[in-house]
């Protein structure tokens, strides 16, 4: 019988199967850690204690109650100075001289004589005034004595005892020495309390000013952002913003560079200030440090807005409460306001709110409109309120085409006499076509008009969204004519260019929104020629050029400098038809975005107003056309519509179809052919929805026939 062997080392092949001998190994014990040395572990107890939350907060507490008091005791010492003296004037002299302003130079230096002469006149009085008071204090004095000793005789007269003579007298000495009494009890502790209640006066100023290093105030002073603006803020902010002739102008005014400023006005969710700058600092100057001054506002870029105003050498701040351009505005007039209506001559669409807050309504009326963007940042949304609002009018009529095509604009199903939906070549031809529709519209508008200058025409609203598709578009019809492109031959640019020029006099408009505007997509002069001008966040400064112009740009327009993502919805306009603060050519509009669910309950109100609009739908070229389908189509919900109106309706579904060849003779034997015809209403041939599927019905009842025959 064999033992089982233990080894006490571990073997370098251990066996694997289940049969191998239990090895064990012994592991000598680590060696004990040496101590650590007494000095290591006070440094690092003194370092713990230290670095401690507790101790830095206490630290900061006792600098900051210091420094309040110190400080507090400067800035007293200051007002009495100036209080005293003409450190004031003459600071506000050096104001003035660094500006450049001589007139205010010389304006100030008349006070600082003013005042100095007043203080002489006083200083002199004073010599005489001992001399003054010494016979004021006998005279009264005397006069005293004599009205009590006075009172004294009365009372004795009437209590019948001559020494009530002196009893008011005596009465007057005692209550002296009362007082005396009073001030010996209470003088020695206002010695010791009152240096107390001065420093607790000067620790009350400082802390009201915060007269302390960033680093000593309390945590939710020190990491919170957006403090109170106030003019020594701005005028450190303008100082530290890095321009020479800036900071040296500052310096030379003292502490009273807030001369620089107007009045700090509130305005909406900020303020408003106006800068006056010095002589040698220009306005672009400024412009051109936006970052620099909101982040010495304690601000972030995009919550301070630099505008440009009609007064010379002056910029305009317009500075946001810390985080309150990232609330929501709320939702949009058209959504809880179901009474609401429109007018395109006289009425402005509910847009969203400006900066200040208030509401920013813009007029339509006769205006070609131009929204442009980044992608996914609004720019649907902003052409569909204002699309929205005027649908309220039953007077205006809409041609949409929409080359995004994912059903933003589908909710203008029976609103919009014509619907183009998609993103192909196809979709962008019929685009082209129908924009080529409209000029002849507007042509045919203008004769008529040239005839009878009393004809008034409905407003007609051309809207291409996605423009730049149509721009874009490489296809080519038979005459080898482009369809996009930017030159003379594209017929889409040139379209779009002949309703821009000629349009607004007849009403017919074109509204165009448009992606990442460069010359290619969106040349110049379509983009030139639209009164209203609407641009998200782009890109880069000259791509804000091109949506808005270079003079709203030069003047302070600032699209590119909108946040990506963050501030979708927010459309700087130069237009107008919105109202604008007086000197600046843009405004920057917050709009309201309306959901896909509203709007179609503002849409369906929209139709309640209307009389059954058949939305044409382009279809491809080549289809054989059902004409009685067709027809029974373009009369949609209407019972009753004019041959006239009905062979226009055709031309618009179809023009290569219904062209000129279809006449009233020829939509009369269509519907004679299948035992229905036009007849008159009040003297005027019209076609009747109900015979129009009655001719169906029978159609269908022959073809039905046939087939089981």
């Amino acid at each position: 019988m064999s033992e089982n062997v233990v080894h006490l080392h571990k073997p370098t092949d251990p066996p694997t199967d289940d049969a191998a001998p239990t090895v064990l190994t012994v592991v000598p014990d680590a060696p004990p850690a040496p101590p650590v040395p007494l000095w290591v572990r006070s440094g690092r107890a003194v370092k713990s204690a230290v670095t401690h939350e507790t101790t830095k907060t206490t630290a900061r507490a006792v600098a900051r109650h210091g420094l309040y008091t110190f400080n507090g005791g400067r800035i007293v010492a200051r007002r009495a100075w100036d209080g005293k003296t003409g450190a004031r004037y003459e600071r506000m002299i050096r104001t003035a001289e660094a500006a450049g302003n001589l007139e205010a130079a010389e304006e100030w230096e008349e006070r600082l004589q003013r005042f100095r002469a007043a203080r002489h006149h006083r200083r002199m009085d004073l010599l005489h005034s001992p001399v003054e008071a010494a016979k004021g204090i006998s005279v009264g004095t005397g006069v005293s004595i004599g009205m009590l000793v006075a009172l004294g005789v009365v009372m004795a007269i009437n209590n019948h005892d001559v020494t009530d003579v002196i009893t008011p007298l005596k009465a007057t000495i005692e209550f002296i020495a009362l007082l005396i009494r009073i001030v010996q009890v209470v003088w020695g502790p206002a010695l010791t309390i009152g240096p107390f209640l001065a420093l607790l006066a000067l620790w009350t100023v400082g802390s009201k000013q915060q007269a302390a290093p960033a680093w000593a105030l309390p945590a939710n002073v020190r990491s919170s952002e957006g403090e109170p603006i106030t003019p020594s803020i701005v005028v450190k902010a303008l100082r530290d913003l890095g321009v020479p002739a800036l900071r040296n102008a500052i310096k030379e005014m003292g502490d009273a560079g807030a001369s620089m400023l107007g009045p700090i006005r509130i305005a909406g969710c900020g303020v408003e200030v106006d800068v006056t700058l010095p002589s040698g600092v220009a306005t672009n100057e400024v412009q051109a440090k936006r970052r620099k001054l909101a982040e010495n506002l304690t601000r972030h870029e995009h919550e301070v807005f630099i505008t440009i105003p009609e007064a010379a050498r002056t910029v305009r701040l317009w500075i946001a409460d810390s985080g309150a351009l990232d609330e929501p505005i709320g939702p949009s007039p058209l959504v809880t306001d179901e009474t609401m209506t429109a007018n395109y001559k006289t009425g402005k669409a509910p847009w969203g709110q400006d900066l200040r807050g208030d509401a920013a309504a813009i007029s339509l009326y006769q205006r070609h409109l131009l929204v442009t963007g980044l992608s996914n940042q609004g720019k649907t949304a902003a052409l569909r309120a204002l699309a929205l609002w005027l649908a309220l009018d039953r007077n205006v009529q809409f041609w949409i085409a929409d080359l995004k095509g994912i059903g933003d604009w589908a909710v203008f199903e029976g609103i919009a006499k014509m619907l183009i939906e998609g993103p192909s070549d196809d979709h962008c031809i019929q685009a082209t076509e129908m924009v080529e529709d409209a000029v002849e519209e507007m042509n045919h508008r203008i004769e008529a008009q040239r005839r009878d200058p009393s004809i008034v025409f409905p407003p007609l609203i051309v809207l291409v969204d996605e423009a730049q598709k149509a721009f874009m578009c490489p296809a080519k019809g038979e005459d080898k004519r482009p369809y996009g492109g930017s030159k003379a031959t594209s017929r889409y640019f040139m379209a779009v260019r002949e309703i821009h020029n000629q349009g607004r006099a007849v009403d017919v408009l074109m509204w165009q929104g448009t992606q990442d505007p460069t010359d290619q997509n969106l040349p110049k002069l379509v983009r030139e020629g639209a009164h209203t001008r609407a641009s998200l966040v782009v890109g880069t400064e000259s791509q804000a050029e091109m949506a808005l112009g270079a003079k709203a740009v030069n003047a302070g327009a600032a699209p590119h400098l909108l946040r990506q993502g963050l501030d979708k919805g927010t459309l700087v306009v130069a237009s107008d038809g919105i109202d604008i603060p007086a000197g600046q050519s843009s405004i920057t509009v917050r709009t309201h975005f309306i959901d896909d669910e509203p709007a179609a309950e503002i849409a369906a109100r929209a139709k309640a107003l209307r009389d059954g609009v058949a939305t044409l739908r382009a279809v491809d070229r080549g289809e054989e056309r059902d004409a009685l389908a067709d027809v029974a189509a373009v009369l949609g919900d209407a019972p009753r519509l004019r041959t006239n109106e009905v062979l226009k309706r055709l031309h618009a579904l179809d023009p290569g179809t219904y062209g000129d060849q279809w006449t009233n003779d020829r939509l009369k034997s269509l519907l004679e052919e299948h035992g229905e015809e036009p007849k008159k209403s009040h003297g005027v041939m019209v076609v009747h929805r109900d015979h129009v599927l009655r001719a169906l019905a029978n159609r269908d009842a022959e073809g039905s026939a046939s087939a089981a025959e």
